[in-house]
């Protein structure tokens, strides 16, 4: 039987995955329908997926955050693996072509001239201060292949594929400086799904940037991962914020169930 997962920000936030019903709790939360089982009182509004009007949003799928060898790793890696993070995009990536649902991946560059910024946040300092998401320039590839700035070779074939729409790169954490909004609405996007990376950052400052922009948004965080530091959980605070300001939050495995289930009607 299927069941609908959610998330809890409680207990660590390990991954927080509570069953709530079987097939026909899907089903409910398609049509949105459900209640979160998560003492919150908060309404779910559901998020069906509609062929056609309805996209898949990755955010940063790439080596500096998700490979052992990326420069984030020391502080991503243990929240990254809790969640099972990369397997379950991968899975999502899969699920969506297998559905023929319009995939974007927004990522993040770093050119030498952003070097030159006379001021950054705690993030920005630390991402320009570790050479994250570096490349030798906006037209060179020099170097880009297997680099921190590439994509996990795992996901190539689904990136890579000819299909896959790849924005020009956001340079602090939301889509507002690249072409996002102007490559969905030009594909007749309105509704988006969001995974990637980081929870807190990258994921959680597109969502909020699309919600304004008037689509409706379903975020995945177990496909997502962030940041933990002594007196800081980044995972922990985005849940709380994807519960609060998205439409629906589910876990990886209702996700791929719904995108199936969408696909065959």
């Amino acid at each position: 039987m299927k069941t609908l997962s959610t998330f809890t920000p409680k207990n660590k936030i390990r991954t927080g995955v509570i069953a709530l019903a079987a097939t026909a709790a899907l089903a409910m939360s398609i049509a949105g329908g459900v209640v979160h089982a998560d003492n919150s009182g908060l309404p779910d509004p559901g998020f069906e997926i509609v062929q056609g009007r309805t996209a898949l949003l990755v955010t940063d799928p790439q080596n500096d955050f998700l490979s052992p060898d990326g420069v984030a790793w020391g502080v991503v890696g243990k929240n990254a693996e809790a969640n099972g993070t990369v397997k379950n995009i991968d899975r999502l990536f899969a699920a969506a072509k297998s559905a023929n649902m319009p995939v974007f991946v927004s990522p993040h560059y770093y050119y030498p001239h952003d070097h030159g910024w006379k001021f950054e946040g705690a993030l920005e300092a630390l991402m320009h201060k570790i050479g994250m998401f570096d490349r030798k320039g906006p037209l060179s590839t020099k170097e880009f292949e297997g680099s921190g700035a590439d994509w996990l070779p795992q996901y190539k074939k689904y990136i890579n594929d000819g299909k896959t729409v790849v924005t020009s790169p956001h340079k602090v954490f939301g889509p507002e400086t690249n072409d996002l909004v102007l490559q969905m609405r030009k594909q007749g996007i309105d509704k988006v799904i969001i995974a990637g990376m980081s929870a807190n950052l990258c994921a959680e400052s597109h969502m909020r940037a699309l919600v304004e922009q008037g689509f409706e948004v379903m975020v995945v965080p177990d496909a997502t991962a962030a940041a933990q530091v002594p007196g800081y959980d980044g995972f922990e605070a985005a849940v709380t914020n994807f519960r609060m300001i998205a439409s629906h939050i589910a876990d990886t495995r209702s996700a791929v169930a719904a995108i199936k289930a969408a696909a065959t009607n």
